[in-house]
């Protein structure tokens, strides 16, 4: 294929999804990672798309929403190996929601398999992915559906929401960044978004590693309610992902990394492979202008220590 005949696939897949990784656009074209950048790079100078963390994205700053069909066949290695770590994180009795989206719906999938689990969700695709799963109890919302993406939307869904108090959450979106946190493109999936987050004790976010600095219009989670982020490895050339999940675990999100493409949770009980990134410390308690402070047990009760013998003193003196 010449480079003109690369380059206008390109811009249609581009055009037709929104958003691309490097990595489809090679298969799709059949050629290496390094020969499509090149392309990206041309296309880009062009104004015809934008640059983003390991992919191509529409021009304009804010990518529009794909439809169901598309996505479901971007990344799929990517969202396979992240929803294979994200079930071994459910335990067996728990208690979650689970929000629209394809890789939550691989998500679904995985856990069938979980005995006692309670799953609520405005999403068919991950009702239908557990409807017969004999020891799954499913939940669906109220709501408008919303057939771009199989999800009930509206005040019925989050009406529905209302009093619900589950362990957790797991979301996905279009974009995820340090600075604003998870968004997608629509109003009425970031307002329900926002309802299953109101609903847990902990929010899991699901985002492979072209989604990592792409910024959307509605903001679902904002960082500091981010409790984890499972997603994949970036490519050795993708500084800048790799800046943002620094940037990620210096505001206390805790971040797993799935394995390398291809790897999956194999037999029952054994855990995927994952690579956690280490935490400069805890969320509160930052001393302004300064990273995160943290203190060690030790230190805690030493000053309890000393605290308690002043008392002593004092009561001695009296």
């Amino acid at each position: 294929m010449f480079a003109a005949e690369r380059r206008q696939l390109i811009l249609e897949m581009v055009r037709a999804n929104g958003a691309v990784s490097l990595r489809e656009l090679a298969r799709v074209v059949q050629t290496s990672e390094v020969t499509v950048r090149r392309d990206v790079r041309a296309l880009e100078a062009e104004g015809l798309l934008d640059r983003r963390h390991g992919g191509a994205v529409l021009p304009g700053g804010f990518t529009r929403e794909s439809g169901f069909p598309q996505k479901s066949h971007l990344a799929t290695a990517e969202k396979t190996a992240i929803a294979d770590l994200a079930a071994s994180l459910v335990e067996e009795g728990e208690a979650i929601v689970v929000g629209a989206g394809t890789t939550t719906q691989e998500l679904a999938r995985r856990l069938a398999r979980v005995p006692g689990l309670t799953v609520v969700t405005n999403s068919l695709l991950v009702a239908q992915a557990l409807a017969h799963a004999n020891r799954v109890e499913v939940v669906m919302t109220g709501g408008t559906l919303r057939g771009s993406n199989y999800a009930l939307v509206g005040s019925g869904a989050e009406q529905s929401l209302q009093g619900l108090r589950v362990s957790r959450a797991f979301l996905s979106g279009s974009g995820l960044t340090a600075e604003r946190g998870l968004s997608t493109s629509n109003m009425l999936s970031a307002s329900v978004d926002r309802a299953l987050v109101q609903a847990a004790a902990e929010v899991v976010v699901l985002a492979d590693h072209t989604k990592l600095g792409t910024d959307t219009m509605f903001q679902t989670v904002p960082t500091d309610v981010i409790t984890r982020l499972v997603t994949d490895e970036p490519p050795g050339h993708d500084d800048r992902a790799a800046t943002e999940l620094q940037a990620l675990a210096d505001q206390g999100v805790q971040i797993a990394v799935a394995g390398s493409s291809g790897d999956s949770a194999g037999p029952a009980g054994r855990q995927p492979p994952r690579r956690d990134v280490p935490l400069p410390g805890p969320r509160r308690g930052q001393v302004p202008g300064g990273g995160p402070q943290l203190r060690s047990t030790a230190a805690v009760l030493g000053d309890q220590s000393q605290s308690e013998r002043a008392r002593v003193a004092d009561m001695r003196r009296r």
